[in-house]
């Protein structure tokens, strides 16, 4: 028989018995569930009082006190025998899930259920569990004692970190071996109010237009449990607090206890009396109750924003200024204005307009996006003689259209007075630039214009007096009184003062005002062309050959400053005398501008020719002119084009001239060679000449041979580097006394040498070699540079003597016999140093 016993609250008490059979399900001594009626009277009594001792927190703390319920595994079915037959199996009661609260004191560890074997009465069982929570991650929450079975909980719990378990329980003999199949414990963490409603947000930025209506939507602010949300621990409720400021009423708005949106629910939002509410908001759990949720407080603050329902009005009816008349983009007066709109909006930006009294578009209204004032401008010259004074309607409006239902007020018009203020203007030409129209050549003297300036200031009688400004040619002047233009040379449509047929001046009209005023005027003078200009022929040079032949001829044109029709078609002819000219050349006519020139005559004499051609114009009457074109004549190729002899003969050399020049080349050669042959015959006496010592001893252009080394020295490494000449010397100049390498050449003054003559004589031979070893003696910088040059140390074990003894100066007396056992090489040397005979 399984028992299992429930109490709740101490006073009811459910069991059931039923005999244990052979089952596949788990069975579990719980409490069944509360029957309907018992959780209908339990709901009534929590929401009538939920402070009575029938309350959430009490109940489960009676459950966690009470009993530990006793969990068994179920048998392991068998099939029955063939003579008792299959028996009927009966359904096992599904484990309920552990609810344990959350947050609990203790004592830890706290008992939750008791796990038993129907088996522990025969064979010693073990129990265990596993799963999140006892050997997995987060592990050591729960455990299990395996001998009695005992299941703990060793620590507080945090539904809101982890809500439920899944742990399943073992039994095994004490050999391991399975007894039972593992079952399934599901434990839930029961929900405490333990966590406050934590808004997003600290404050809330919305915002709502001036003017809305009642219901119109504002902002949105939310708050989060992390409680149970199924339960009322994490049902959370919204409501207002606070409202800043209370203008008009202190309620102006309302919030939707469940979704949190705030809506205003009266009239009369005005942004130029508030711009902005401040509305504190309150969270509360446990579905709004204030005595047993848990709250938390935002805050929204509440933008209330402009539309356009003020218009500008401007401070004045009547506005006035003054302007100098032809000045623009000069500010005349400043139009204020007010508008309590929001500041730099378009609800609040100004725009004037000028509705009457300017109707030629002199004035403008510009707005200064700063102050929001109408700045009047001039825009086109006023003329003080034309209007002295203006009278100007202006209307101001908003950029952004005024909202509906507002009306503009009549204040956004008023008038403008603005007076001219009359000023010395300069004279002005009436026709400006003049252009006048004159043949070339006029005289000097001759009247051309006049060139005259009016003063605009018709209420001021002023003398306008007149000078040269530009004259580039300084052909013009101009009468100071009247402005008459007169010529002082002749105009010249050639000359390079004109442009395009048009010679240009200025000139300047100044009144005798306060202060004096001047302008300027431009006269353009139209040149027309006369026939002043003979043609010139084109080209100067040319060439042909001498024979006459179809591809031998000279193309000839004309060049004339003069314009048409005083230019071409142009005329040639060859002049009829000297009669040579026509005998042998002859002009034919290609086109109006171009003619050839060929000879007439088969063969021509090569040479230089002038050639006199007339060439005339076209002009009315024609003008000719006598040009000469030089033509070389020379012996040609059978391309057609001259040879070099043909362009030497054609350069105007003659037969014997060409001969002189050859003699002269020939002559300048044999002067080279001659000179040549002198100097290797004086190389040769020079060679010739007996030297002053013995021929034998004359150690020039030969080859010394001593001996050789040898083998058995090893190789040295020299550093070549202290054999460079250095490029400068001041770190030599810089080192102290007595330190000098010995390839540096020492800085001071170089010894002077004797001069040897031109041409020494010989007995001055001796003199002059002394005098130079003396100088060498005395000078530090010549080679070696005074210094000792270690090469090489030889060492010990030489087959050769010591060398010192060889000193020419010793004082003692040296045997060098033996030099001549030596052979011929070093016979002169035994000689030397041994006083012997020459063979």
């Amino acid at each position: 028989m399984l028992q299992t016993r429930v109490s709740l609250s101490g006073k009811h008490i459910w069991s059931l018995h039923s005999p244990i059979k052979s089952c596949r399900h788990p069975r579990v001594h719980a409490a069944p569930a509360m029957p309907a009626s018992a959780n209908k009277r339990y709901d009534q009594r929590w929401k009538k009082n939920p402070r009575n001792g029938a309350g959430i927190t009490e109940m489960l703390s009676r459950v966690w006190d009470s009993q530990p319920k006793v969990i068994k595994f179920s048998r392991k079915h068998q099939r029955g025998s063939a003579a008792n037959g299959l028996r009927r199996q009966k359904r096992d009661w599904v484990i309920p899930p552990i609810n344990v609260p959350e947050n609990s004191r203790g004592p830890f560890p706290h008992l939750l259920v008791r796990i038993r074997s129907d088996q522990d009465k025969d064979v010693g069982i073990r129990y265990s569990i596993t799963g999140a929570g006892a050997d997995q991650p987060p592990s050591g929450i729960y455990n299990i004692d395996p001998i009695s079975g005992n299941m703990f909980v060793t620590q507080p719990l945090d539904r809101e970190d982890r809500a439920s378990f899944h742990l399943r329980a073992h039994a095994v003999d004490m050999n391991g071996n399975q007894v039972e199949n593992p079952i399934d414990l599901y434990i839930y963490v029961i929900d405490m109010n333990d966590n406050r409603p934590e808004f997003q947000n600290q404050v809330y930025n919305g915002s709502v237009a001036e003017g809305s209506k009642p219901g119109s939507s504002v902002m949105q602010v939310t708050a989060t449990d992390s409680d149970d949300s199924t339960t009322a621990n994490g049902m959370v409720r919204y409501r207002i607090l606070s409202q800043t400021p209370h203008s008009p009423i202190p309620n102006m708005f309302t919030i939707n206890s469940e979704t949190g949106d705030i809506v205003t629910v009266a009239a009369g939002l005005d942004r130029e009396k508030v711009s902005q509410y401040t509305i504190i908001v309150q969270a509360t759990d446990m579905e709004g109750n204030l005595n047993f949720g848990l709250s938390n407080t935002a805050t929204a603050l509440i933008s209330i924003n402009d539309i356009n329902d003020n218009p500008p009005e401007l401070t004045v009816r009547t506005f006035s200024g003054e302007v100098p008349e032809n000045k623009v983009n000069v500010v005349v007066t400043n139009l204020t204005v007010v508008d309590r709109d929001q500041p730099h909006s378009p609800n609040w930006n100004a725009v004037y307009r000028i509705v009457s009294g300017d109707p030629t578009g002199h004035f403008t209204i510009r707005t200064n996006p700063i102050t929001n004032e109408g700045m009047l401008t001039v825009v086109k010259p006023v003329d003080f003689e034309m209007n002295r004074a203006f009278m100007l309607t202006v209307v101001v409006s908003n950029q952004a259209h005024l909202a509906s239902g507002i009306q503009s007020s009549l204040q956004s018009t008023a008038g403008v007075t603005i007076s001219v203020q009359d000023v010395n203007e300069p004279p002005v030409f009436p026709v400006n630039p003049k252009v006048i129209r004159f043949e070339e050549g006029v005289p000097a003297g001759t009247t051309l214009t006049v060139f005259a300036a009016q003063d605009p200031d018709h209420f001021i009688h002023q003398i306008v007096r007149y000078s040269k400004l530009s004259d580039p040619a300084n052909w013009l002047k101009i009468n100071r009184t009247n402005g008459q233009i007169t010529t002082m040379a002749l105009l010249d449509r050639e000359s390079i003062f004109v442009k395009n047929n048009v010679y240009e001046a200025t000139f300047l009209a100044f009144d005798n005002g306060s202060p004096p005023a001047s302008g300027t005027g431009t006269l353009q003078i139209y040149l027309i062309d006369v026939n002043d200009n003979a043609p010139v022929l084109i080209p100067r040079e040319a060439q042909v050959c001498d024979r006459a032949r179809p591809n031998s001829r000279i193309n000839i044109t004309a060049a004339d400053a003069d314009a048409d029709p005083n230019v071409g078609p142009f005329v040639f002819e060859l002049p009829s005398f000297p009669a040579s000219v026509r005998r042998n050349w002859t002009i034919s006519r290609l086109n109006g501008d171009y003619a050839q020139l060929k000879l007439r005559i088969s063969y021509l004499e090569a040479s230089v020719y002038e050639i006199p051609v007339i060439v005339s114009d076209s002009g009315n009457p024609p003008l000719s002119n006598r040009s000469t074109i030089r033509v070389k004549v020379c012996p040609c190729d059978d391309n057609g084009d001259c040879s070099a002899t043909g362009a030497v003969a054609a350069a105007g050399l003659g037969t014997g001239a060409i001969i002189a020049i050859l003699i002269s080349i020939i002559i300048l050669l044999s002067m080279v060679l001659l000179f040549v042959v002198w100097m290797k015959r004086r190389e040769k006496e020079r060679q010739a000449k007996p030297l002053l010592i013995d021929p034998e001893d004359d150690v020039r252009d030969n080859i010394l041979k001593y001996d050789e080394e040898g083998g058995g020295e090893e190789d040295q490494d020299y550093d070549l580097s202290q054999l460079q000449q250095p490029e400068s010397l001041d770190h030599i100049i810089n080192k102290p006394a007595g330190v000098r390498r010995v390839d540096e050449r020492p800085a001071i003054a170089e010894s002077q040498y004797p001069v040897r003559s031109s041409l020494p004589h010989p007995g001055d031979i001796g003199d002059f070699i002394n005098d130079g070893l003396r100088a060498a003696d005395n000078d530090p910088t010549a080679p070696p540079y005074d210094s000792l040059l270690v090469f090489d140390y030889e060492g010990t074990g030489s087959t050769a003597g010591s060398v010192s003894s060889l000193n020419s100066i010793s004082s003692g007396d040296q045997d060098y016999d033996y030099l001549n056992d030596w052979g011929p090489r070093f016979k002169k040397l035994a000689d030397l140093y041994g006083g012997g005979d020459d063979d």
